[in-house]
């Protein structure tokens, strides 16, 4: 059996910045990737472009990874963005950052971000074997046994970093979730976030690829308002996208009601007075052409009075009472029905993972099991698009070694 003071599982963003940042003297790192290669995920990630990060103080990420920011804290503060910066420009991957704050390698490609991460783990100090996916943990007096398909390790501490269970075809199938169970850890509800909406009857299929920048929202469940948001957000075939829906979809779930404002952040009693001002000032317009002269769309302006049971080419002077109070219900609240957030197939993260109450915060060391720590996305934590994600990859990566290199100086 193969000795290791660090054995980490999964060669993703988390456990290739682990290992990096695990080397020392005399220290022998095992890092074991189920796939052929490492970071087939991060390959992929931002349609091949990767974006790594983003811009701006590192203490206006934490509200962006909902109610668990606060427990990324100290990885974030330890690893910040600017310092995710400098490693790959340090060597000789520049970074740019785009509109709206992403920050890209200058190249767009995911590639050359794997590259330079497997560049830094050929070191004497790391093995890393690719095609051995982890069957079996065993917690032991001497430390921990591995169980590969055709070897056996043991190492005095252990990081699961295998990641969550989106995009399964990249190796990505929940494998952590199984390690850490049996290791007494408790696993919360697993489910897809930033994912994309099915939406019950999708009334806007024929818009699909059309786009609302900022646009308000609100999110119901049994006749009770969840949330409100705002965002960017996009109609396809089959229902919505966008950041803005993408970012929220963590809270959402199948038979929730999605109420969009196509009039923008206004309330519903103002905004028919409005409404009415305009009909009052050009009763022979039709309803369509007042609709688009509020900033809608014109395609949109003509299938709202469609929904609300309203001829397009009627003028403001025939609409009826009770027909303005359906269109305007339409325009500032138009309802649609989820019938499921989009699957782990399609989500670009998980929502869900090892309990954060079991972790230290400040290591990312099980409070259960000593010489156990987690990082990446097997944690119950996800955030929002942007390159926040990636982001607490490589920072509760480089807190987990932090933690080991701790571990093993109170060791010698």
């Amino acid at each position: 059996m193969e000795q290791y003071d660090i054995a980490v599982i999964g060669a993703g963003p988390a456990g290739l910045f682990c290992a990096i940042h695990s080397i020392g003297p005399g220290i022998h790192v095992l890092l074991l990737e189920k796939n052929l290669q490492p970071g087939m995920k991060l390959r992929i990630s931002g349609t091949g472009q990767c974006n790594i990060t983003h811009d701006g103080d590192i203490r206006m990420f934490f509200p962006r990874y909902g109610a668990h920011g606060q427990f990324l804290r100290p990885a974030l503060m330890s690893y910040t963005n600017q310092m995710l910066i400098r490693f790959f420009e340090e060597r000789n991957l520049p970074m740019e950052i785009t509109e709206g704050g992403k920050v890209f390698p200058v190249s767009h490609k995911a590639g050359d971000v794997c590259e330079v991460l497997i560049r830094e783990c050929q070191h004497p100090g790391v093995d890393l074997r690719c095609g051995e996916p982890v069957h079996r943990v065993e917690n032991t007096p001497l430390g921990f046994v591995l169980y590969t398909a055709g070897d056996t390790f043991s190492a005095k501490n252990l990081v699961i970093a295998t990641g969550g269970a989106s995009y399964p075809k990249t190796g990505s199938t929940g494998d952590g979730y199984r390690l850490a169970a049996s290791l007494g850890h408790t696993i919360t509800g697993i489910g897809p976030a930033l994912t994309p909406l099915l939406i019950r009857n999708f009334p806007f299929a024929d818009l699909a690829g059309m786009s609302f920048a900022g646009l308000p929202f609100s999110v119901w469940r049994e006749n009770r308002k969840i949330f409100d948001g705002q965002g960017d957000i996009l109609f396809t075939h089959t229902g919505l996208s966008g950041p803005g829906i993408l970012d929220r979809s963590r809270d959402i779930r199948a038979g929730d009601e999605i109420q969009l404002s196509f009039a923008g952040p206004v309330q519903c009693d103002t905004f028919e007075r409005e409404f009415q001002n305009i009909i009052s000032r050009a009763p022979t317009r039709s309803i369509k052409t007042i609709i688009a002269g509020l900033g809608i769309p014109e395609r949109l302006a003509r299938q709202l009075p469609d929904l609300a049971g309203i001829p397009a080419d009627s003028t403001g002077a025939h609409l009826t009472a009770a027909g303005r109070t359906i269109l305007i219900g339409h325009l500032t609240a138009c309802p649609l029905v989820v019938s499921s957030p989009g699957d782990l197939s399609v989500a670009m993260v998980t929502r869900g993972g090892v309990a954060l109450g079991e972790v230290n915060v400040k290591t990312m060391e099980s409070k259960l099991v000593p010489g156990l720590f987690f990082s990446g996305e097997v944690l119950d934590i996800d955030g929002d698009t942007g390159g926040f994600n990636l982001q607490a990859a490589f920072s509760t990566g480089f807190l987990a070694a932090q933690g080991i290199s701790k571990r093993v100086g109170k060791r010698t």
